[in-house]
């Protein structure tokens, strides 16, 4: 959805994904990146420009460009979705970054801003996360957030190489997020 939320702090800046960014986000993504997402890798400008496009236009969505906040240098994308208020529920999902951001600040940076927007702001009550449970790099940097594993739903997608792929669900309750706050800055500190 069309939206004009930015968050910043701890050295990144979360800003509305835009055709601007589809070049860079195209230089980073690899096979390697990519795998367990439900669609190929992008192969051109164009393929991703018409999936920041869908994503603007998806009900329920934000989908933000990361950037380095003192550089403007794009280091992947990420998105709340499957927003509903009413239910105080939303996913943090749709995210990657570039290689040269594994493992460093920039994960832990985007959550610390999301999930304060998510708690704090919109008042959520869960915030939820997913990876390709295959996916085990995904699995650990969500692990390592504090969110709580709820179990894997079997068959739930189909891959791009047509293979059926099982989904691990995490969340974090609203009771829940004092303590991941805490971890989140500590690791920031």
């Amino acid at each position: 959805m069309e939206h004009d939320l930015v968050l910043a702090g701890h050295g990144v800046r979360l800003v509305p994904v835009a055709r601007e960014h589809a070049p860079a986000l195209l230089a980073m993504i690899d096979a390697g990146l990519w795998a367990g997402m439900v669609t190929p890798p992008p192969a051109s400008v164009d393929v991703v420009a018409a999936s920041i496009e869908a994503a603007r236009g998806a009900p329920g969505r934000y989908a933000f460009a990361v950037l380095d906040d003192a550089t403007g240098e794009v280091r992947g994308q990420t998105s709340f979705y499957d927003v509903v208020p009413a239910q105080e529920r939303c996913e943090i999902g749709h995210t990657f970054y570039g290689r040269a951001w594994w493992g460093g600040r920039t994960n832990p940076a985007c959550k610390l801003l999301l999930l304060t927007q998510a708690f704090e702001i919109w008042g959520m009550h869960r915030v939820a996360l997913r990876a390709d449970a295959r996916n085990l790099r995904s699995i650990g940097a969500i692990t390592r957030l504090g969110a709580v594993p709820e179990g894997v739903l079997r068959g739930h997608r189909i891959a791009a190489d047509g293979t059926r792929g099982d989904t691990a669900y995490f969340s974090i309750l609203r009771d829940e997020w004092p303590a991941v706050r805490a971890g989140l800055e500590a690791r920031l500190a």
